[in-house]
């Protein structure tokens, strides 16, 4: 069965409702703290290139409001750093299997991501 990559803050209800979506379905899951280590750029790549940077951001959230996102006009290579710095401008969490992505909670996507087995 393939792994799940769970990208997420601790302090993230939808990102701990993501790893509970996925241990109560005893899928394997692979939790990546970005308050710990920061997403690589080609990962975050992907999901930019399937959400884009609007539907990728917290737009509603306080680390965007007080970074002043909604007046700023930043470069594609700025706005990879600010999330690298701070995650908690993106929608989280970021949940990953195979080719499959999803942004927030999103049990639907989630369900697509689980394999179905074969009988």
């Amino acid at each position: 069965m393939a792994t799940v990559q769970i990208f997420g803050v601790k302090k993230s209800q939808a990102t701990r409702a993501a790893e509970r979506f996925f241990k109560e379905r005893r899928v394997q899951i692979q939790k990546v703290d970005l308050d710990q280590k920061p997403i690589a750029p080609g990962e975050i790549r992907r999901f930019v290139d399937r959400f884009a940077w609007p539907g990728l951001l917290d737009v509603e959230g306080k680390a965007y409001a007080d970074a002043g996102m909604k007046y700023l006009r930043i470069s594609d290579s700025e706005m990879f750093d600010r999330v690298a710095r701070d995650p908690a401008l993106l929608r989280l969490p970021l949940v990953r299997a195979g080719n499959r992505i999803s942004i927030g909670h999103d049990e639907e996507a989630w369900l697509a991501m689980i394999p179905v087995p074969v009988r």
